[in-house]
């Protein structure tokens, strides 16, 4: 089984759009996903600089059509992975491939919690920090007693803190022993409490969505890890997951259960790779970030 990752917020690079519209048909789909979205993301993939594509009603939709684009092109040339999985915003995008919704209602759900997100992060002055090293209780245990929350368990010694700013300092200052404290160039404590006031509008956002199926391929869930059997209950998953932590180890534990020969990261891609070498040792990996990848993932797929 060849799995197919569609990576998180914090990927985007600016430019990173540039190659893709060298592609037939992509600059016509970004168009209706700028225009589902509510953000012109060819504008904002080619032109804007990092500042203006790290704010979150930017970067959240510009992340899954890269990511969505890249797999329809992929797809264009090579059979379908044996199942799909995605990184916090990056669910949505795995939502689409495996069949769950649409690809406009992907994106208008996506620009929407986006704008719900960046709403309820600017009510107080967080932020995110990863924290790599270090034994994983200490490190919890360190999170905790700056009065930060645990955000994403991403496997390979990785934890990230979120929570305001400065306890944020307090533990970069005052790291567990054995770790480093990375701030992330995020602007919000993401899968905390400090975003229950966005699961309000997405919950009716989901609920609004009228074409639902099944998935098609094996989807996993940030949530635990498992696979989801239905649909809805996918959907139910993505308004959960706003205010909790994604679980990206147990995706990664999971994948290893069934001894996957492959993962594939669509653009833009680098980070879940990343994991992946050090959490899923000498499974083969491919970052697709440009369409000069794309042979190397088709070969992977073959």
């Amino acid at each position: 089984m060849i799995v197919a990752a569609f990576p998180g917020q914090g990927s985007q690079t600016p430019g990173f759009l540039s190659p893709w519209l060298e592609l037939d048909g992509v600059r016509e789909r970004l168009e209706a996903a700028s225009d589902a979205a509510q953000v012109d993301l060819i504008a904002a993939g080619t032109e804007w600089d990092a500042d203006r594509i790290r704010d979150t009603r930017v970067a959240q939709p510009l992340i899954v059509a890269a990511s969505l684009v890249s797999y329809e092109a992929l797809q264009a040339r090579a059979s379908a992975p044996g199942g799909v999985a995605g990184h916090s915003v990056g669910e949505i995008g795995a939502l689409v491939a495996a069949g769950v919704i649409g690809f406009e209602d992907g994106m208008r759900l996506v620009g929407l919690r986006g704008r719900a997100m960046a709403e309820a992060a600017a009510q107080a002055e967080t932020g995110m920090s990863a924290v790599v090293g270090g034994v994983e209780e200490q490190v919890l245990q360190a999170i905790a007693d700056a009065g930060l929350e645990p955000a994403n368990y991403n496997g390979g010694g990785q934890i990230v803190a979120a929570g305001a700013t400065d306890a944020l300092a307090a533990l970069a200052a005052s790291a567990p022993r054995g770790a480093r404290v990375i701030p992330l160039q995020v602007a919000g404590a993401f899968h905390t409490s400090y975003m229950a006031p966005a699961t309000g509008p997405l919950q009716e956002a989901v609920e609004g969505i009228a074409e639902v199926g099944d998935p098609a391929l094996p989807l996993w869930t940030n949530s635990d890890g498992t696979t989801v059997a239905t649909g809805r209950r996918a959907l139910e998953l993505i308004v959960h997951q706003v205010s909790h932590p994604v679980r990206w180890d147990l995706c990664m534990t999971s994948f290893a259960d069934p001894e996957i020969a492959g993962l594939i990261e669509l653009a833009p891609a680098g980070a879940l790779v990343g994991l992946a070498k050090r959490g899923l040792k000498g499974v083969p990996t491919v970052a697709v970030k440009t369409p000069d990848d794309l042979d190397a993932a088709a070969a992977l797929l073959a």
